[in-house]
């Protein structure tokens, strides 16, 4: 899935979080809906204006996001 053509990030919507293009959708938005147990049929038919690659770049972008984390070991 390429989350790049779906997703954005504009600083002048949602303080720049990352979006559903043409929407006020957060990704980190959906990704809580899918974490409470939202299943995909429900996220659609409350918020109509998105579809199943929306939600599936959603899901792209976090695991990119993850991918790029740097994990830094502290020993005590």
């Amino acid at each position: 899935m390429d989350w790049q053509t779906r997703i954005t990030v504009n600083p002048n919507v949602l303080v720049g979080k990352p979006i559903i293009k043409g929407t006020r959708l957060a990704v980190e938005f959906i990704i809580d809906l899918l974490a409470q147990g939202w299943s995909i049929d429900e996220i659609l038919r409350n918020y109509p204006g998105i579809t199943v690659a929306d939600i599936q770049a959603c899901l792209s972008y976090a695991s990119a996001a993850l991918k790029s984390e740097k994990v830094y070991a502290i020993s005590t």
